[in-house]
């Protein structure tokens, strides 16, 4: 493990100083892409199947495109020591999961077609990781890729607010006068303004200050008016333990507290769906034990899961698919969660996909040996901005997943961003970072 191999987002001897800029705005175009989507202002789709399609082959042509623009890129402009070092074996285990498991699921081709269209999303991940010159070339494509984005948002809240704003019609009429910005609901919207917000405070760290700080500002923004408490007391938490790390450099303590969080979170969550002690806390603790409906959802999960603990019912084989429709109605239940699109909670879903298993491997690979790569990444003292970053990310994203479903979810801006902070994390704990 090399401490002065060519590095990633600072690969200066891949590209000649022309090729950086071409690298600083391709990095920034796929961002851009990554945060946007290519359906963005959809709304919530009408139909959605374990491929990723609609009523439209947007998704399915658009990325199979931009995978081939990017991976061409990627191929021509960046040195393959530094391709080398994306962590590819790790990739390849959770894609091999998630494949073994498209054999349990009722349509396998549609299985396929959907873990096709998350392994095309992550060759732009990719770039937006490798194309830069050095690291305040991809700086200056997250702030700019950022703003952009803010931009179509906020004229959108201006002058088509519709678009923008949940409204008092259809099944989410309850949340009416939200902001879901160019999501498809607040509670997508708010981590990935999270993440914004957290790019506009590496931005400023990087010296980027006036649009690091603008993005934060309209983040914060944004994070009030869409309503999501759980966000809002999320996302000072994940920075404020990363940058408690920095301040006293303690980073595996802060790690240590991170977890601790995490096993009270779940307790207080999913836990409380299994255990009556548990339930209790919780609902002496939050005002909404319930956390608005989900615990059926959880409950109607974790009986599934007892029926195929080892196997699963394949890659996005469960919500949506007869094998969640086609159970009798639970007339006890407040609502019927046959029809749903996810069971809000990420862990529970890699279960019901996965297997206990495989839902295991995945989450080890993807929640926990990240911030091994963090702990790592304090050898190299140049990496400490990014490496921050990223952390921030896993540590959010890691919250968020106990509320919310996102793990290999194709081309979802969660998932998407996530992924991107996991692969950042990997290449900040194995090589120098060019600071530019």
């Amino acid at each position: 493990m090399s401490q002065t191999a060519p590095a990633p987002i600072a690969s200066g001897d891949a590209v000649d100083a022309a090729g950086g800029i071409t690298g600083t705005q391709l990095a920034g175009l796929a961002l851009f892409v990554l945060i946007l989507s290519l359906q963005p202002f959809a709304g919530v789709p009408e139909a959605v199947g374990p491929d990723g399609s609609s009523s439209n082959i947007v998704n399915q042509v658009g990325y199979l495109v931009l995978g081939l623009v990017f991976g061409t890129a990627m191929l021509r402009m960046v040195a393959r020591p530094v391709l080398a070092e994306l962590g590819l074996g790790s990739w390849a285990v959770v894609f091999g999961v998630a494949a073994i498991s498209t054999v349990q699921a009722l349509d396998i081709a549609g299985s396929m077609r959907g873990l096709m269209l998350t392994a095309v999303a992550m060759i732009i991940v990719f770039s937006a990781l490798v194309l830069p010159r050095d690291e305040q070339g991809f700086a200056t494509g997250a702030v700019n890729a950022s703003l952009g984005v803010l931009a179509l948002v906020y004229g959108a809240l201006i002058f088509a607010p519709h678009l923008a704003v949940h409204s008092a019609e259809g099944s989410e009429g309850v949340h009416a006068g939200d902001w879901l910005g160019h999501l498809s609901h607040k509670n997508v919207a708010a981590p990935v303004f999270s993440i914004m917000a957290m790019f506009g405070i590496y931005g400023w760290r990087c010296g980027l200050k006036w649009r690091g700080a603008i993005i934060v500002a309209l983040c914060l923004v944004f994070l009030i008016n869409s309503g999501s408490k759980t966000t809002m007391g999320f996302l000072p938490l994940a920075v404020g333990i990363v940058m408690l790390a920095r301040w006293t450099g303690r980073p595996g303590l802060c790690v240590l507290l991170h977890f601790c969080l995490v096993a009270v979170v779940a307790a207080l969550t999913v836990g409380a769906v299994a255990s009556p002690g548990l339930h209790a806390a919780s609902a002496a603790l939050i005002s909404d034990p319930t956390f608005t409906g989900r615990t059926e959802i959880w409950k109607f999960s974790l009986d599934h899961i007892a029926e195929r603990p080892w196997g699963g019912y394949g890659f996005v084989g469960f919500w949506g698919t007869p094998a969640a429709s086609g159970n009798e109605q639970n007339l006890e239940a407040s609502w019927d969660v046959r029809g749903i699109g996810s069971g809000h909670q990420s862990y529970l879903d890699a279960a019901l996909m996965f297997g206990i298993p495989g839902a295991v491997i995945v989450v080890y690979l993807l929640m926990v040996r990240p911030l091994i790569g963090y702990l790592s990444s304090w050898r190299l003292q140049a990496n400490g901005k990014l490496a921050d970053l990223f952390a921030m990310i896993v540590i959010l994203m890691t919250y968020v997943g106990m509320l919310e479903s996102f793990v290999l979810n194709r081309a979802d801006p969660l998932w998407v961003l996530f992924a991107l902070a996991v692969a950042g994390l990997h290449l900040a704990g194995r090589v120098r970072v060019n600071a530019g």
